[in-house]
């Protein structure tokens, strides 16, 4: 952005008069004052991109000018004249946030080049304003977060809260339910705009490489360690942290995470010097942390220090309002992406879609779309376009809803045991039992998505029953 409007403040007349008319015949607007506090109350009734003044002035110095002038105008940029070449008045301006100094007697080209230089750092701040308007813009919650079911407003009203101060946030919520896309809204409407985000899974990094990749590495602290590692808190500095799947992370790897939260420094693998660091956390789980406090799988004094602000993300299909709206939404944002005309759902396809139970929450949903969108040559989307969706809610709207589980198991048993005249001395309990338990469990741990704490609870046993059952039973569990 190109500079127009500068005042020029000085109690040395022929020094306002060289540099007014050297400022004039570049095609700048040019004020000027012979005082401090004349200076003061121009840049309160105008609006100026530089202020050059002398140090030295009568009522007010040009460092209290200076003090005073960014208290009504932060974005300023004033450089400092002395006729002092002295450190300590360089070294002071500096201080105090001049832009630059000039020691006096000075030629005109040392203006102009001082000129061209605030000129450059005009563009760039100029650019970088609008790189957070834009990165703003696009974590906006209204325009990202899609839905206004009663769940979701009281989200947005969390987010407008806490997104202004630096507490710990800690989002719970199933898989899929859009925990990052919180964290992100979070840290891009929050004072850290411009900073880093820096995500990392805490569950898809084995266990002897998590801390590495947290808090870095010195050389030679461990085999393979040719060179000194930058970790995760490091590289976000000054931003924010967001720790996914927290309730994955070891339990002396959370003894370090609480030092964190408490003292804001980490100390690297192998390293021995403790570093400061400015670091935001928000986590975000999808398991009951409070469960796995109960059962000393996550420490209580952790959970506390991250739990300062919770919010819940509840599941898509308990927010069925939500579904149509952010079909809408998923079918803009594909075809934007995929460069192809706008297309839209049928009726009947709407209607499948906002009655399926989508275990995969919203991100279930807009793969869904998305596969969609690309396979279907059509601009309307039918029932058709959707696959296996609509087959398997045919499927399961198709089981006879008369038998019960008990009347199957016991055909099936009655089927088993067809010619057996006598029954002798056995395990037949333990065995029909087994049976019954191994696909049930099965099909727990497949609907809470691997959850053993959401498992557990819809079984109505102990989650360290569970545990063993799952070992007893040789039941695979399943690894995203």
């Amino acid at each position: 952005m190109a500079l127009h409007r500068i005042l020029v403040a000085d109690d040395e007349e022929s020094m306002r008069w060289v540099l007014s008319k050297a400022l004039r015949k570049k095609g700048y607007t040019v004020d000027l004052a012979a005082d401090g506090n004349e200076a003061l109350r121009q840049v309160r009734e105008q609006s100026y991109d530089l202020a050059i003044v002398d140090i030295k002035m009568p009522g007010m110095t040009g460092l209290d000018f200076l003090d005073k002038a960014r208290e009504v105008r932060s974005d300023l940029l004033v450089v400092v004249m002395t006729a002092e070449a002295s450190m300590k008045n360089a070294v002071e301006a500096m201080k105090r946030g001049a832009y630059d100094y000039i020691t006096k007697p000075f030629d005109l080209e040392v203006v102009d080049a001082i000129i061209e230089k605030v000129s450059r750092a005009r563009d760039v701040s100029h650019q970088v304003s609008m790189l957070k308007q834009e990165l703003k813009d696009r974590y906006q919650v209204e325009k990202n977060i899609v839905g206004n079911s009663p769940a979701m407003r009281e989200v947005y009203k969390t987010i407008g809260k806490v997104a202004v101060s630096d507490v710990t946030v800690l989002i719970q919520g199933e898989s899929g339910t859009g925990k990052e896309l919180i964290a992100r809204a979070i840290h891009f409407n929050s004072a850290r705009l411009g900073k880093p985000f820096v995500a990392i899974n805490c569950a898809a990094i084995p266990k002897d490489l998590l801390e590495s990749e947290l808090f870095g590495s010195e050389r030679g602290a461990f085999t393979g360690a040719t060179e000194r590692k930058t970790g995760k808190f490091e590289q976000a500095n000054h931003g924010t942290i967001f720790l996914d799947e927290i309730g994955d992370m070891p339990l002396d790897l959370q003894a370090k995470i609480l030092r964190v939260l408490q003292e804001q420094e980490i100390t690297r693998i192998g390293g021995s010097q403790s570093l400061q660091v400015d670091v935001r956390v928000v986590a975000a789980t999808n398991q009951e942390l409070l469960e796995k406090v109960r059962n000393r799988e996550f420490r209580e004094d952790l959970f506390y220090r991250l739990n300062v602000v919770p919010i819940h993300l509840v599941p898509l299909r308990e927010r069925r309002d939500d579904i149509r709206p952010l079909v809408e939404y998923f079918l803009d944002r594909a075809s934007a992406e995929l460069e192809t005309p706008p297309k839209q759902c049928s009726d009947e396809a709407m209607e499948l879609l906002c009655n399926h139970s989508w275990p995969g929450n919203v991100r279930e949903l807009e793969n869904t779309i998305k596969r969609a969108v690309i396979l279907s040559s059509d601009l309307l989307l039918t029932p058709a376009d959707f696959g296996g969706l609509f087959d398997r809610q045919q499927t399961l709207h198709a089981v006879p809803q008369e038998q019960s589980l008990e009347a199957i198991v016991e055909a099936k048993l009655r089927s088993s045991m067809n010619g057996v005249e006598k029954l002798d001395k056995g395990d037949i309990y333990d065995r029909v039992l087994e049976q019954v338990e191994r696909p049930l469990i099965r099909l727990i741990l497949e609907k809470t998505r691997g959850n053993q704490v959401r498992a557990a609870d819809v079984l109505g046993i102990n989650r360290n029953t569970l545990r063993k059952k799952i070992n007893d039973l040789g039941i695979q569990l399943k690894k995203d």
